[in-house]
């Protein structure tokens, strides 16, 4: 069950009290609507406590690092200067922790608390997120807690240099996102790589004598071979958990020896908790978009359709949701919204013309000629004593057929014997089930959705005659609307729910028709003019430039390649190039960071786009861009100084990606 708001101070507790009866009926809701969230402890923090929690990433205790200070400090700079307002934080934990600010309106409280359930739900019931703490019991507060003291106990041990601690810990997070996220933590991919055949087990079972073994293939040449072989191996399964690498291969460089030494125990062990924690938040980064729109989406139905803000309350929520989902650039509330909103549309469409199309002389051929939409959109509309529930109308709900599953009968007879026991005016959906509300809500019959039927194309009206596998038939389209099921939006987004990420999700369902609806183009920095453009309306473009800002958190793809460059003990790791190059300075930054895990000399294999000034010029008079030469490069780094090397040819084709970097295979990566 929802526990309650909790709190210590007065005010807190005043208005902990004041939302009680809003946590309790939003769960209920949230349930009602086929939601199946973790529970959710409620918190009520001051402004200041807010910032704190943002910046510890929705918790109260973390470890100590000078970024949580940075991070504190930018969002309250935000606060200050009116660039934006923390409205919550939640965690993914059982139970769930949400965090809401004492100064926050009653209908911005509303709106956070519909907003959390939805999140809880998320986390409870995406499959990415059970990847970290499979089967067992998901505790993630105590684990960060424990985290942070085994980490600050380091750091007083006298016999360790604070300093050695904190430039440790600055390494390791600097590298956060160079895990394998499609991979359970407990799975050991460096294990996968399969070792080439030793070419001696093979002349063993050929039988080559020893005159002809010595003289053509001697000991030494052998073993050339067989190293050869390895490392091409290796260069073949580049390894992307570089975090996982460095523990079990890693060493730390001794700056008083000037070698690379073992890590110290220390050293292993923080490094295990702080990959640990990178595992724990790569579903909430690989999500974001699905998460966040998910959330708006079931928000905006409780608080908007099922009417959970009041009278009073409804204009100061639409400020907040104009206000959330208005941000600026790439607004992940917005977009995953839209895409939720699209796959219901598209689902309970294909539910109408699979029916439709089962009407004596309706064909996908005739569809658009054949069907009359209007009838169609006002057959769909939902009974009146299911749309417009009041206690005054209870009665023509009580009229309907007894073993009709829309109605929840137990809260209707109890609503009719005791008014007071249930207030249907401030909650009419107490009297419905799951599947009267996808009747009441149902989307198709939405003003804003109108002539969505009708805009189905004759491709997929082909593809539904081609797989209707029964004979059901309708003597009229009456009889074929009665049977729609209007839960099929909402079921089929409990599915992509359960197994997508942003990745997928976004390739899936980011379609021509949904990008031309939605007005989304790309833009790009434009080199000739030195500003930025609108580059493409196409939704192919539109899909690739959204996936590249998915794949891998939207950080740079960089996986080890080899771990004795050159037969010299030295890592080569390399970027997975798809187009974007690299910030070469950032780039020898992280360098630095590698090679205080490795002990030893670091490589690093990248692309560079190089431009000649004479064709930016020319591209400039002639108002396109220029074309750039792309070189392969390899910087090295030996912990003192940057060398760069041109790269191998055939180096620089393994790290090219194919097209983008991405792969969308949801049934194979949750296998």
């Amino acid at each position: 069950m929802t526990a309650r708001p909790r709190s210590f101070r007065r005010a807190a507790r005043e208005e902990a009290e004041r939302l009680e009866e809003p946590v309790q009926e939003a769960a209920a809701l949230a349930r009602k609507l086929g939601l199946d969230p973790y529970p959710v402890n409620y918190w009520i923090v001051d402004h200041d406590e807010m910032n704190e929690l943002i910046a510890y990433g929705g918790f109260q205790s973390r470890y100590p690092h000078w970024r949580w200070g940075m991070t504190y400090d930018r969002q309250k700079k935000q606060d200050q200067f009116g660039m934006g307002k923390a409205f919550e934080i939640v965690n993914n934990d059982d139970p769930s922790h949400a965090f809401l600010q004492e100064s926050n309106s009653l209908a911005d409280q509303k709106a956070v608390i519909t907003h959390v359930e939805a999140h809880a739900d998320f986390f409870r019931n995406n499959e990415w997120f059970s990847r970290f703490s499979g089967d067992g019991d998901l505790d993630a507060a105590a684990m960060l807690e424990r985290h942070a003291e085994t980490i600050e106990r380091y750091i007083d041990d006298p016999d360790i240099d604070r300093e050695d601690v904190e430039r440790f810990v600055d390494a390791v997070t600097c590298l956060e996102d160079t895990i394998d996220q499609h991979w359970p933590l407990s799975v050991d991919r460096g294990g996968e790589r399969t070792q080439p055949e030793d070419l001696r087990d093979r002349l063993e079972e050929m039988d080559v004598s020893e005159t002809v073994r010595g003289e053509v293939f001697d000991d030494e040449w052998l073993d050339d071979l067989a190293e050869s072989e390895a490392a091409a191996a290796d260069l073949d399964r580049p390894r992307t958990d570089v975090l996982g690498f460095l523990r079990e291969h890693g060493t730390v460089y001794d700056e008083e020896d000037g070698e690379a030494v073992e890590m110290e125990a220390w050293q292993k062990d923080i490094l295990d908790l702080l990959r640990r924690e990178a595992y724990y938040f790569a579903p909430q980064k690989m999500t974001k978009t699905m998460n966040e729109g998910w959330a708006a989406f079931w928000e905006s139905m409780m608080m908007g359709e099922e009417r959970f803000a009041g009278t009073d309350e409804f204009l100061t929520y639409a400020d907040h949701q104009a206000r959330v989902l208005g941000s600026p650039g790439m607004n992940p509330y917005k977009l995953g919204k839209e895409l939720w909103e699209y796959v219901e549309n598209t689902a309970n469409r294909r539910e109408v013309a699979d029916k439709l199309l089962r009407v004596e002389g309706i064909t996908w051929r005739n569809f658009h000629d054949a069907v009359d939409f209007e009838r169609v959109q006002s057959l769909l509309e939902p009974p009146e004593a299911i749309d417009s529930i009041r206690s005054d109308t209870l009665t023509d709900l009580a009229a309907l057929p007894d073993d009709d599953s829309r109605v929840d009968w137990e809260t209707l007879d109890r609503a009719l014997s005791d008014p007071d026991a249930v207030d249907v005016d401030r909650y009419p959906w107490k009297v419905l089930t799951y599947e009267g509300l996808a009747e009441r809500h149902f989307s198709l019959v939405k003003p804003q959705n109108r002539g969505f039927v009708r805009r189905i194309r004759r491709s997929e009206l082909e593809q539904l005659s081609r797989y209707m596998f029964d004979d059901t038939k309708y003597e009229s389209v009456e009889a074929a609307i009665d049977d729609v099921d209007k839960t099929a939006g909402w079921d089929r987004m409990a599915e992509i729910r359960e197994s997508h990420n942003d990745v997928t999700f976004v390739d899936a369902f980011l379609s021509p028709e949904f990008v031309e609806a939605n007005d989304y183009f790309t833009y790009e920095y434009t080199r000739s003019t030195g500003d930025f453009r609108v580059a493409s309306t196409d939704p192919e473009d539109v899909k690739k430039k959204l996936l590249l800002q998915f794949t891998n958190f939207g950080k740079p793809t960089i996986a080890v390649f080899d771990d004795n460059f050159e037969n010299r003990g030295e890592l080569l790791v390399g970027h997975r190039y798809n187009g974007i190059m690299l910030d070469l300075d950032e780039a020898r930054d992280v360098l630095e960071r590698v090679h205080e895990l490795w002990g030893r000399p670091v490589n690093l294999m990248t692309i560079r786009k190089e431009y000649d000034d004479h064709e930016v010029e020319v591209a400039r008079r002639r108002n396109r861009e220029p074309e750039p030469t792309e070189v392969g490069i390899r910087i090295r780094y030996d912990g003192d100084a940057f060398e760069e090397h041109e790269l191998d040819p055939e180096l620089e084709a393994r790290i090219e990606a194919a097209d983008v970097d991405y792969d969308t295979k949801p049934d194979e990566w949750l296998s």
